[in-house]
């Protein structure tokens, strides 16, 4: 196990963002990012006993809703800093989403990547034109090469998750969803680093306090669930899971917000994380990677606990190495 490691501070406020910058932040993103579909298939309404709304956000510019996020801390940036540039650390998702946020405002990104992420993910990154800096695949190793990327560059940390600018970006998948859907009986969503699900439970909370609001989560990677539980956060942990976005831990400001909104996490194996997204490329003819499979694997494990509910489904990200499918 590695060592509790010391985070990297963030230049942004650590305050959660509310509602208002939720609303801020579709306003801002709305002429760069999609708005993207939600997709329903009798067939797996069938499986899981209840009705299912699937958020296609593998559906999203750079396959994923991290542009969301990644865009808002971007365009949010006053021109002064923009002009210094930005720098993260990412598996993926993230680091893709940052340097085409950053293009699209014509700045420099620069990305630390552990040397075990994804090819496909990597190849993402470079293509939308950030540098890449590499780094050994632990947290701390992360955790340093980001910070003296930092103190030698003078650029704005956007970190994937611990930014309440990138929350509220992520929250405007649940705002968007409510928007198309209406009233949802439960909202389900992968936790990895906890930035998603907590934009979108700022955002249910307040639009349908009704709502129940679960994470979902691998068995194998369940830190946040164990977090919770024991109402400390654990980030001493080196997950082993087929979910690559899904493998980093909460932040002090992602677990707050979890912790306060959320009604629990629930989690699925790795058999059924494969299973669901089988499933998910059959019945909805859609891409998805392992990591946005997790919500329909822990509806279907959980059939009685949404029996007959009306259920919102947040596809996370469609970028799957396709020689591996």
């Amino acid at each position: 196990m590695e060592s509790n490691p010391t985070p990297v501070a963030i230049s942004a406020s650590t305050k959660p963002s509310g509602l208002q910058a939720i609303l801020d932040a579709a306003a801002r993103i709305a002429p760069h990012a999609q708005v993207t579909p939600v997709l329903h298939a009798s067939s797996l309404d069938a499986l899981a006993g209840c009705e299912l709304h699937f958020k296609c956000e593998n559906l999203q510019r750079m396959g994923a809703f991290k542009f969301r996020g990644a865009c808002n801390a971007v365009f949010s940036l006053s021109e002064s800093d923009a002009a210094r540039g930005v720098v993260t650390q990412s598996s993926g998702n993230h680091g893709a989403a940052l340097a085409l946020a950053a293009r699209l405002r014509g700045i420099a990104a620069q990305v630390v990547v552990p040397d075990n992420a994804s090819t496909v993910k990597r190849a993402a990154i470079e293509r939308y034109g950030a540098r890449i800096v590499n780094c050994a695949p632990n947290m701390a190793a992360r955790d340093a090469a980001t910070a003296a990327l930092l103190e030698r560059t003078g650029a704005e940390l956007v970190h994937p998750f611990a930014d309440p600018r990138v929350i509220a970006g992520q929250g405007t998948v649940a705002l968007e969803l409510l928007r198309q859907c209406g009233t949802l009986d439960a909202l389900v969503a992968p936790v990895g680093g906890g930035g998603l699900m907590s934009g979108c439970a700022i955002a249910a909370r307040a639009l349908s306090p009704h709502m129940k609001l679960w994470g979902a989560e691998p068995s194998a990677a369940c830190d946040a669930h164990d977090s919770l539980q024991a109402g400390r956060l654990i980030t001493d942990r080196t997950p082993q899971t087929i979910c690559d976005g899904l493998r980093g831990h909460l932040a002090p400001i992602t677990f707050g917000i979890l912790r306060s909104h959320l009604d629990g996490i629930l989690l699925a194996d790795e058999d059924e994380i494969i299973a669901a997204m089988r499933l998910i490329w059959e019945r909805l003819k859609i891409v998805v990677e392992p990591s946005a499979a997790v919500g329909l694997a822990v509806v279907l494990r959980e059939r009685e606990r949404f029996a007959g509910q009306c259920v919102g489904i947040v596809l996370s990200g469609g970028n799957m190495d396709i020689s591996s499918l």
